[in-house]
């Protein structure tokens, strides 16, 4: 997949270029029969797929605060490469972008610089200045312009519309296995492992490794989850602790992964966590020994999990 991140380095228009446009927050479902669809249309035209998104997240500049992220950027872009598009184009976003107007942005970026032929968005999509993109306009400048508009409809698993909204409530609820259902994969977070107290492998028998994360990001709710980690092309399971880690009365969040079969040093190094399922809720417990037999009974409902869960 082809990457450019700034309008500017796009030099010509693509080939019978079949378009999509979206913040595709998560990459979920409904976003990946989007891509489906343009793949598929660009196939049989013989054209280009594009997508284009935006960085950072337009909430995130217009209002601060106001959004928590399914998926980072990098990750975003892991995944749209998986699903086989072949150009993405990342526009910045910033208080200047924002004030272009949908025309502009048609004229100027869609047919000027993609030189769009195929035009496909979701069902609720809509851009530009006052977010007077919508589909009627839209219609309207395909046929004054000559490209045509397909719009997706949405898309149900089960009974339940697939949203980056309804994810971001799910994963803030803990409910792990309804965001798979919607994420069509495991909700991952990932970093650098940090130096913690280095207080698990001394004084509780369970070493972990720690990331580092802030409030503002996506997390499910607060607790112990199972959990898959992944690194240096590895997978191994493991239990995760989010949250602030009462027994020692620290005011600080932490996500502290312990990792099963695993005894590597990987402080600086980078590490995925899928979190598969919620166990239980933080607690504070009496002391050490305490802590240490429930992370015990833990790691044996942990694994019991991974096994009927990767089994199935």
């Amino acid at each position: 997949m082809k990457i450019y991140r700034k309008i500017e380095e796009i030099q010509a228009c693509f080939s019978t270029a079949c378009v999509t446009i979206g913040n595709f927050d998560g990459v979920h479902l409904g976003h990946q029969r989007l891509f489906d669809v343009v793949k598929q249309e660009a196939f049989r035209s013989c054209g280009t797929s594009v997508a284009i998104t935006f960085n950072p997240h337009p909430l995130q500049v217009l209002r601060p605060g106001g959004i928590k992220l399914i998926s980072t950027c990098e990750q975003k872009i892991e995944l749209i490469a998986m699903s086989g598009i072949d150009v993405l184009i990342i526009i910045p976003f910033d208080r200047e972008f924002a004030a272009t107007t949908a025309q502009q942005f048609v004229d100027e970026i869609l047919i000027g610089r993609i030189g769009v032929k195929q035009l496909f968005v979701g069902y609720d999509y809509a851009f530009g200045k006052g977010r007077a993109g919508d589909i009627s306009f839209l219609r309207q400048q395909g046929q004054d312009k000559g490209f045509s508009l397909t719009v997706i409809d949405p898309h149900h698993e089960g009974d339940v519309l697939v949203s980056s909204t309804k994810i971001r409530e799910y994963v803030a609820a803990g409910l792990m296995a309804e965001t798979r259902a919607l994420l069509g994969r495991y909700y991952q977070i990932r970093g650098e492992v940090q130096r913690g107290k280095q207080r698990g492998g001394k004084e509780i028998g369970f070493p972990t490794a720690n990331l580092h994360i802030d409030e503002e990001d996506l997390l499910p709710r607060y607790g112990v989850y199972v959990c898959q980690v992944m690194y240096d092309g590895r997978k191994y399971g493991g239990v995760i602790n989010i949250g602030f880690n009462p027994t020692f009365s620290e005011n600080k969040l932490i996500a502290e992964a312990h990792i099963f079969d695993f005894n590597q040093d990987i402080y600086g190094k980078p590490i995925k966590v899928n979190i598969l399922h919620f166990l239980r809720e933080e607690k504070k417990f009496s002391g050490i020994k305490e802590l240490s037999a429930q992370i015990a009974q833990d790691v044996i409902t942990a694994k019991e999990v991974l096994r009927l869960t990767l089994a199935g």
